[in-house]
C-alpha cells in the first residue's frame, strides 16, 4: 500500500451536522460511522463530556475520490485553525457550484474568480470553522497542473 494523507476532522459535537452538510454540498458520501457508545472498548473514564456518549467516535466519507474522515472529538472545544482543505477540480462550473455550496452559513475571503494561477478560484471558511480552497488547476511553464 502506497502512503496516504488524509484529513481528520473533530467537529466539538457537531460532526452529524457536518456529515449532512458535506453530503448536500459538495455530493460527500457517508462510507461509516461509529458512535462511542458503539465501540467494542469501552471508553475510558473521563475521556468524554458528559453528552458526548452517542456522539460521533469516527467516520469516514468519500468526497470526489477522497477519503476525509470526521469525529466529534471529545468535547466540544476544538476548533480549526493554521490549514484549509484544498479541493481541485476540472471545471468552473464545478468549483463554482461547490464554493457556493460551502459558503452557506460561512464566510468568503477571496471570491471565486480567475487568478493568475487559476482560471477558478476562491477562499473560504464554511460554517464549521473548517477553511477551503476551491479551484480548477492553472497551467505551469511545464504543462497542466498536476501532470
Amino acid at each position: 500500500m502506497s502512503p496516504v494523507l488524509s484529513p481528520y476532522l473533530m467537529f466539538s459535537g457537531r460532526c452529524d451536522e457536518a456529515i449532512e452538510f458535506y453530503q448536500q454540498a459538495i455530493g460527500a458520501h457517508l462510507e461509516m460511522v461509529m458512535r462511542f457508545s458503539e465501540s467494542p472498548d469501552p471508553v475510558p473514564d473521563g475521556m468524554l463530556q458528559p453528552g458526548f456518549e452517542d456522539k460521533v467516535m469516527h467516520a469516514s466519507l468519500s468526497v470526489l475520490g477522497n477519503r476525509m474522515m470526521l469525529s466529534d472529538g471529545c468535547d466540544d472545544k476544538a476548533t480549526f485553525g493554521g490549514f484549509s482543505l484544498s479541493l481541485s477540480v476540472d471545471s468552473a462550473e464545478q468549483a463554482t457550484s461547490l464554493f457556493h455550496a460551502l459558503a452557506v452559513g460561512g464566510q468568503v475571503f477571496m471570491p471565486i474568480g480567475k487568478t493568475f494561477f487559476s482560471p477558478c478560484y476562491g477562499m473560504l471558511t464554511d460554517k464549521f470553522g473548517v477553511s477551503w480552497m476551491v479551484m480548477v488547476p492553472g497551467e505551469s511553464p511545464d504543462g497542466p497542473a498536476g501532470s
